[in-house]
């Protein structure tokens, strides 16, 4: 009998006026006639109901579904608040002025005046407005909605219809299939308070990231971070590369390369004006190692002495530079592709391997310290100080190992006023001239001083090691920077038009 219960309290169902609306290009869901539904009194606890009747006028069947599916205890979309607002030419539920904002940038080169559009389970086929598309659809939860726009000096909504499945023409119901798989594959979700999120953010992960920057709950608490600041904030994937414009900010939270989709989404955002951390800009200053050991020296912060070697020249590095050297890749991340050569044979070998794949390495002075340090800087301003230690038995923080995977050393987190200043003072000037992004700062010190190692742009952050000091306020400062930039940009685009 529990089980039973159990299976009825998930049952979903679609309500359409007769079975024949129903196209093969739609899913296979369970269905039933609006009659068949306002005929038997369904006692099912916890059925959820879609209702895709061809009119939702006041007191038609379609209106009359929704409001006994209320009576009954039913989730129904649309509800019969949503409804009535559809009915009025006033929409009272809707703040259209602030949904209209979302129009005015997106639609900004669109030579026709006006513009209909369906959307479908917030979703459109025009993608310049699917951060609308899904804003309205999380206002007036509706399936399918006919939107008409018109442009008198700037866009205006004219008139939103919710539709049925009659109404969608043949060569769109492909689409509305494809978006009603998609939101049937998430969350049941109430219509939110559209005053409740200002802005929609969107923070770009990879779950099957071996070593991502941020750790499940360190994310949580990022999302938590974002939606106290009236950011509504998504998780999305590398698929979700077409949906980007549909966001006000991107935070990328998986480790970044400039061959790599990261840099894409980077790009993109960038060119379309969303917030965006990390920044291409940053992006390709940081992931080569090359370019830093080039900007490290033309700024003069201190640094391990470089040698910048290639195919030609690379036997003479080790003279200037003495034994052991460090040899590294331009693009390797986490103690990846960095190597150690302890001798003439062992320099030659690993050499040979590297330039396989790249034509130029680096080649480094060994400096060694029981630990880095790693000084967190945003918008130019130090936020935490990590020192690292070495991986056990090992010269490096990560110890890769092709049979036993990799491990990692110990952690200890500092406020920064408690760092040596030299420490704070080295890694803000190291990251000045990268730009105003996240980085993080990787620095050795010895009796001799303090020596940048490299700049990452995609610092780590995870629960208990980054945030150990300042707990959620962490959060609350990285999520604060980005509403900083999205209100910075609508300003901007305010004052253009």
């Amino acid at each position: 009998m529990n089980a039973n219960r159990k299976k009825d309290s998930i049952r979903l169902v679609a309500l359409v006026d007769k079975a024949s609306d129903w196209s093969p290009e739609l899913p296979d869901i369970p269905r039933m006639t609006v009659d068949e539904y306002l005929r038997n009194s369904d006692n099912r606890r916890g059925l959820k109901l879609i209702n895709l009747c061809n009119s939702y006028r006041y007191l038609g069947t379609g209106y009359y579904a929704s409001l006994l599916a209320e009576a009954r205890g039913h989730r129904i979309i649309p509800n019969v608040a949503t409804i009535t607002g559809l009915s009025s030419a006033a929409l009272p539920r809707l703040d259209t002025a602030w949904l209209e904002q979302r129009l005015q940038a997106r639609l900004a080169d669109e030579p026709n005046d006006r513009l209909q559009l369906l959307i479908a389970f917030g979703r459109c086929p025009d993608e310049r407005v699917g951060g609308f598309a899904r804003r309205l659809f999380e206002s007036l939860a509706c399936p399918i909605l006919r939107v008409e726009l018109k442009r008198d000096g700037v866009w205006r909504i004219q008139r939103i219809r919710g539709i049925g499945l009659r109404g969608v023409p043949a060569e769109e119901t492909s689409f509305v299939g494809q978006a009603m798989v998609e939101w049937l594959g998430r969350r049941w979700r109430r219509p939110k308070d559209p005053d409740l999120y200002r802005y929609d953010m969107a923070i770009l992960v990879d779950p099957d990231e071996a070593l991502p920057p941020s750790d499940d709950a360190a994310l949580r608490y990022f999302v938590r971070a974002g939606r106290r600041l009236g950011l509504q904030v998504e998780m999305i994937r590398k698929k979700d590369f077409g949906r980007l414009s549909e966001f006000d900010a991107l935070f990328i939270r998986t480790t970044t390369r400039i061959d790599h989709y990261t840099y894409r989404f980077a790009r993109k955002a960038a060119l379309e004006g969303i917030a965006v951390i990390d920044d291409p800009q940053s992006i390709l200053r940081c992931t080569n190692k090359v370019y830093l050991a080039e900007l490290l020296a033309a700024h003069r912060v201190p640094h391990p002495s470089t040698r910048v070697i290639s195919r030609d020249d690379w036997k003479s590095a080790p003279e200037a530079l003495g034994w052991p050297v460090v040899l590294k890749v331009p693009d390797g991340a986490f103690s990846t592709g960095v190597f150690k050569a302890e001798n003439p044979a062992e320099y030659e070998r690993i050499c040979k391997r590297l330039f396989h794949d790249s034509d130029l390495l680096l080649a480094q002075s060994w400096l060694y310290t029981n630990f880095d340090w790693r000084v967190g800087i945003l918008d130019g301003k130090p936020l935490y100080a990590c020192q690292y230690f070495m991986s056990d038995n090992h010269w490096q923080i990560y110890h890769h190992d092709s049979d036993k995977g990799f491990s990692e050393g110990e952690s200890r987190t500092l406020r920064v006023e408690d760092a040596p200043p030299e420490v704070i003072e080295t890694a803000v000037r190291a990251a000045t001239p990268i730009g105003n992004g996240l980085y993080g700062v990787d620095l050795k010190q010895n009796e001799h001083g303090v020596y940048v190692i490299e700049i990452n742009d995609n610092p780590n952050i995870d629960h208990g090691i980054e945030d150990a000091c300042l707990g959620r306020a962490l959060y609350d400062e990285i999520m604060q920077t980005f509403l900083h930039r999205i209100e910075a940009r609508h300003q901007q685009r305010g004052r253009r038009s």
